[in-house]
């Protein structure tokens, strides 16, 4: 039975649902597919970045032309960006007639909802919203959205992505072995690995992390605490944020404790660079080899609990 994924779009005070049927088939791209089509001229972030995720499984050309009625027609030609139409049943993914007061949706938020990616990217790639935005509504709308003026949103702009869309937009087709290509395809399998694994790694942290619950005084604050095991991935500690995030306790949770990868001890850090932990406050204890002269980390030898959590309510300013 086909799944319906419904975008709610408010026109004049009331709700219209779309529907776009996708493919009860995982991945969602069974068939492999001839080419991939989007727009001429100048290149965007949302079309660069939704023809690299296609790549990962896909190694085909790119062109870069208005689609012709048989590209529109043929299910085994990607349409990105162009074309005027959304049908995923023909894997054609453009927005530019969804109306001007939909939620922001570009090709690679069309792209990703088809994979049955996109809940996942929105929740773990805050960048993606901000790209969205960007696209959908231009520089101005998007700085005023992040409660900023213009010309800061500007000086965010990176010479790799303008380098990399700039070489892009140059060529009307793009190939399998020409750098652009290959590229496109890295940062496509990165994304796509990045998204698909990491709740696999989350729901894997959660079986051993411990919240710890330590009082100096009269305050009382809490920590993340993840033993060292060998069920865990070497990159298991990146998961700790994400993961108080689920357990909605941003703002409990001070400082995140895991195994130091560069040796048998521990790291302790700041969760969301809380000022009221300052480790430099425990930098001459003999045990502790590392403190940043910021006091956002530090790192001990120590692998015992009490000791830990000792070496936090050091840290910790009342």
């Amino acid at each position: 039975m086909l799944k319906f994924v419904a975008f709610v779009i408010r026109v004049q005070n009331r709700f219209t649902i779309f529907h776009s049927t996708f493919s009860p088939c995982s991945p969602r791209l069974p068939d492999m597919i001839s080419s991939i089509v989007t727009h001429p001229g100048g290149a965007h972030k949302d079309d660069f970045l939704a023809c690299s995720v296609l790549l990962k499984e896909n190694p085909v050309s790119i062109f870069r032309r208005e689609p012709s009625t048989a590209d529109l027609a043929d299910p085994n030609v990607v349409v990105l960006d162009v074309g005027g139409e959304h049908a995923t049943e023909r894997r054609n993914f453009d927005h530019h007639q969804f109306p001007r007061d939909l939620v922001p949706t570009c090709a690679l938020s069309l792209v990703l909802q088809y994979l049955e990616l996109y809940e996942d990217a929105r929740e773990f790639c805050p960048w993606l919203e901000v790209a969205e935005w960007f696209d959908c509504r231009g520089p101005k709308d998007t700085a005023e959205w992040l409660q900023m003026d213009r010309d800061t949103l500007g000086k965010l702009n990176s010479p790799i992505d303008i380098t990399l869309l700039k070489n892009f937009a140059r060529k009307t087709e793009h190939h399998p072995g020409e750098p652009i290509w290959e590229v496109m395809r890295m940062i496509g399998s990165d994304l796509v690995e990045f998204i698909t694994t990491l709740r696999n790694r989350i729901d894997l942290v959660a079986q051993h992390v411990e919240v710890w619950v330590l009082t100096k005084g009269q305050v009382e604050f809490k920590a993340l605490f993840l033993p060292r095991s060998d069920l865990l991935p070497e990159d298991a500690s990146g998961v700790l944020g994400y993961h108080v995030v689920a357990l909605g306790l941003e703002d409990e949770i001070l400082a995140l404790v895991s195994p130091d990868s560069r040796g048998t001890g521990y790291g302790m850090r700041r969760f969301n660079d809380d000022p009221r932990m300052d480790f430099t406050r425990v930098g001459d204890e003999q045990d502790v080899h590392f403190a940043h002269a910021r006091g956002f980390i530090a790192k001990t030898s120590s692998d015992e609990v009490a000791r830990l959590k000792a070496l936090l309510l050091q840290s910790y300013l009342e």
